[in-house]
C-alpha cells in the first residue's frame, strides 16, 4: 500500500468524498445551477470576497476549496476557534509574497468567522480592500448580527440551504459507487430504504449522512446486508438541528409564536415538537407561552393566561416528558382562542407617553392626603368616590395628568370577551359625554 492510500484509510469518509469539481457538488442549486449567481461568477473568473451562511454539512468549506481550485488561487484556511490576529497577519503576509513572487492570488477561508471579535474582523479589512486576499468566511450564524458592517459591505453573502432528502441519498450513492475514495470496494450492502433512513436522520447535513453510513459499514460483518435493526443502532440518539441560542433557535420559537398568533394549532404543535426534539428546555418554552397569552390573546380570553401559567407550573413540578403535555395543551388552547393584542398595543403606547412627557404631576384631586398639610393644600379635595356614584362610575371624571386628558390607549377588539369589554367602555364613554354636556 502506498503512502497516499495508507493516509486515506485514516481519513473519514466525509472528508474523502469531498467533491473534486463543481459538477460533483450536490445541493445549493439556487447558487450553482445554470445561470445562477455564484456559478456565473466562477465561469467568468469574477470571484469576489464572500460570506457563506448556512447550517452545518451544507458544503461551505468544500465550496470554498472548489472556488480556489477553479480560479487557480492558493487555498489557505483558518479556524476562528483557534486563530488570532497574529495568524491572520501571517496568512496575509504569505499571501502578499505569493502575489509578488508567483503572481498568484490567495483565497483565505475563515471557518466559524462569527467567532472572531470586532478587532479580529477589522484586521481583514485592509487586505480585502486592496485585493491581497480573496476572503471567504463561513458561518452558521446570521451575519447581520455576528459580523461587522464594514466586513459585510466588502463581501457578498450567499445563503446555503440544508440538503433535501433526495440530495442526501445522492451523496450517499456517490460514496457507495466510488471504489477509490468511497465504499465501492466493500462487499457490505444496503438498500434504498436504508439510504433514505440515513438521509432522514442526517437532517440536511451531508457530513452527518456520510458519517452514519461509514459507521454502519464499519459495524457490519463482511458480506452482510445492513438492515433496519443495524440502522436503528447507528442512528439512535440523533436529534434534529436546534443550536440553542443560535439562528435556528430564534427561527423556531418565532415560528411557534406566529403559529399560535395565526390560530394554527397543528403548526404550533409541530414547532413545539421540533424544539423539544432538538433539546430545548421545556421551561423556556413555557415562559414564552405565557408571553403569547398576554401579547396575542389578552382579554379576549383571560383564561389563556391562567392555563399558560398552569402549564409552566406543571413543567416545573413534573419535568420532561410529563410536563410537556401540559405545554402542548396550553399551546393548542392559545392557538384556538380568540385573538387580541389590544392590551399589548395599549401598554406600549402608554409606556411611550410616560417616557416622552416626563414627570407630569398627579392631579391634586387624585392625591392621597394623610396629613393636615396635605389636606390644607387641597390634596384629595373634589375627588369623587366611584362607589357612591350611579352605576359605580364617576361620569366625566378625569384621571390623567394635565395635557393628557382624554387619551385613549386601550381599544378592545370585537372578539371573545373583549366584545363585552368594548360594549361596557362605549357605555361609560356615553355617560362621560352626557356629564360633560351638563357641565357646560
Amino acid at each position: 500500500m502506498n503512502d497516499s492510500l495508507a493516509e486515506d484509510a485514516f481519513r473519514p469518509l466525509a472528508d474523502r468524498m469531498r467533491p473534486r469539481s463543481l459538477d460533483e457538488f450536490i445541493g445549493q442549486r439556487h447558487l450553482l445551477g445554470e445561470h445562477k449567481p455564484l456559478r456565473q461568477a466562477v465561469e467568468r473568473g469574477q470571484l469576489h470576497s464572500m460570506i457563506f451562511w448556512g447550517p452545518p454539512g451544507t458544503g461551505k468549506t468544500t465550496l470554498a476549496r472548489l472556488l480556489a481550485k477553479t480560479s487557480g488561487a492558493a487555498f489557505v484556511a483558518l479556524s476562528a476557534v483557534l486563530a488570532g490576529v497574529k495568524d491572520v497577519r501571517q496568512a496575509v503576509e504569505t499571501a502578499r509574497q505569493r502575489q509578488q513572487l508567483e503572481q498568484r492570488q490567495t483565497l483565505l477561508f475563515v471557518d466559524e468567522v462569527h467567532r472572531f471579535n470586532k478587532a479580529q474582523q477589522d484586521a481583514f479589512l485592509p487586505y480585502v480592500e486592496d485585493g491581497t486576499v480573496l476572503f471567504v468566511g463561513a458561518t452558521t450564524e446570521n451575519p447581520s448580527f455576528e459580523l461587522n458592517n464594514a466586513l459585510l459591505s466588502r463581501a457578498r453573502t450567499y445563503v446555503l440551504r440544508r440538503l433535501e432528502e433526495g440530495e442526501l441519498v445522492e451523496v450517499l450513492r456517490q460514496a457507495l459507487d466510488d471504489r477509490e475514495r468511497g465504499l465501492g470496494a466493500s462487499d457490505v450492502r444496503i438498500d434504498t430504504e436504508g439510504l433514505e433512513r440515513i438521509a432522514r436522520a442526517a437532517d440536511g447535513d451531508a457530513r452527518r449522512a456520510l458519517t452514519l453510513l461509514e459507521i454502519a459499514f464499519d459495524l457490519a460483518p463482511p458480506g452482510s446486508e445492513i438492515g433496519a435493526a443495524e440502522l436503528a443502532e447507528v442512528i439512535a440518539g440523533g436529534v434534529r438541528r436546534f443550536d440553542k441560542g443560535g439562528e435556528a433557535f430564534y427561527d423556531q420559537i418565532s415560528a411557534l409564536h406566529k403559529s399560535v398568533r395565526g390560530s394554527s394549532p397543528d403548526a404550533a404543535l409541530y414547532w413545539l415538537a421540533r424544539m423539544l426534539d432538538g433539546g430545548c428546555d421545556g421551561l423556556y418554552i413555557a415562559r414564552r407561552v405565557v408571553r403569547m397569552a398576554s401579547e396575542d390573546i389578552g382579554n379576549a380570553d383571560p383564561r389563556a393566561l391562567t392555563l399558560a401559567l398552569s402549564a409552566w407550573d406543571v413543567q416545573q413540578r413534573l419535568g420532561s416528558p410529563e410536563g410537556e403535555l401540559a405545554i402542548a395543551q396550553a399551546v393548542v388552547y392559545l392557538a384556538c382562542a380568540p385573538k387580541s393584542n389590544a392590551v399589548y398595543t395599549a401598554f406600549n403606547a402608554a409606556r411611550k407617553d410616560a417616557a416622552r412627557h416626563g414627570s407630569l404631576e398627579v392631579p391634586v384631586h387624585l392625591r392621597n392626603a394623610p396629613t393636615r398639610l396635605m389636606k390644607e393644600l387641597g390634596y384629595g379635595r373634589a375627588y369623587r368616590y366611584a362607589h357612591d356614584e350611579p352605576e359605580a362610575y364617576a361620569a366625566g371624571e378625569n384621571y390623567f395628568p394635565e395635557g393628557l386628558q382624554g387619551t385613549r390607549y386601550y381599544r378592545p377588539v370585537g372578539r371573545g370577551l373583549e366584545v363585552k369589554i368594548r360594549d361596557k367602555l362605549q357605555h361609560l364613554a356615553e355617560l362621560d359625554r352626557k356629564a360633560q354636556g351638563r357641565d357646560k
